[in-house]
């Protein structure tokens, strides 16, 4: 998998005259190299119906989307978020009378993103997969700027997701031999929420495995400080038993080295 991030994390490179809807930095549509505008007054909807897994009932999705009047309403006001799609050429929704779905071959950029972390969670990322890519800490904000109750929900489900993705593939980097994009992608995670200590541990641990006992101290101190201050806590003590570990195991070796040549 390849990412840009000027608009979206995700980058679908193949896809000739496939649509791809992006909905990180979105949502619009790209085909065959082109940006298509997606009009106002429809981006709720096509929003809606990708998030809702690909297929929505159009009633639920009328009332939920334009829950002031009535139904007749709602469900004119649904009708005119589909014409205008169709009329800016943007023909990505199939629907019929009962039901709206995300159109055949249609290239969903948040569909992409989720077989990746599932694949790094579950233990079977393939190579591409263990490409450190060049993420901005805000690049995992689902729809940024909206706050629909059915987007917040899934923007967290979302950024949970990614997150652990993140973790995991730092791990596999660490047992790769590939530190330093180890310590990247943790440092994204670190980046996304400072106060997750998963990730911190992620980052340390790849600091570890580097042989870069200093910079996994530099991390944890700065993960105490931002603790105390935020939360008034200290770290948790499994961290803490991690770098005491290392600490004493440095402090052994010189004295072990030095008795084996007496």
């Amino acid at each position: 998998m390849h990412a840009q991030f000027l608009e979206s994390p995700v980058l679908i490179p193949g896809q000739g005259h496939a649509p791809t809807l992006h909905l990180f930095g979105g949502p619009r549509v790209v085909q065959a190299g082109r940006r298509l505008e997606v009009p106002e007054g429809s981006k709720r909807l096509l929003a809606f119906v990708a998030l809702n897994g690909g297929r929505v009932e159009r009633r639920y999705a009328a009332g939920v989307l334009w829950p002031l009047g009535d139904d007749l309403r709602a469900a004119g006001n649904l009708r005119s978020a589909l014409w205008r799609l169709r009329a800016a050429g943007i023909d990505v929704l199939d629907s019929d009378k009962y039901a709206l779905r995300v159109r055949e071959h249609t290239v969903v950029d948040l569909y992409v993103l989720c077989d990746w972390a599932g694949r790094l969670i579950g233990g079977t990322a393939t190579t591409g997969d263990l490409c450190a890519l060049k993420w901005r800490a805000d690049a995992l904000d689902l729809l940024p700027g909206w706050y629909d109750d059915w987007v917040l929900i899934e923007r967290e489900r979302i950024r949970q997701r990614l997150l652990h993705a993140l973790e995991a593939q730092s791990r596999h980097l660490v047992r790769a031999g590939r530190y330093a994009e180890a310590v990247e992608s943790a440092m994204v995670a670190v980046g996304v929420e400072p106060l997750r200590e998963s990730a911190q541990r992620s980052l340390i641990e790849a600091h570890l495995a580097e042989g870069n006992l200093v910079e996994a101290l530099r991390s944890y101190d700065a993960y105490r400080r931002l603790t105390r201050r935020e939360l008034g806590v200290e770290p948790g003590g499994e961290l803490s038993s991690l770098l005491r570990l290392h600490c004493d195991s440095g402090r052994r070796r010189p004295r072990t080295e030095e008795a084996g040549r007496v």
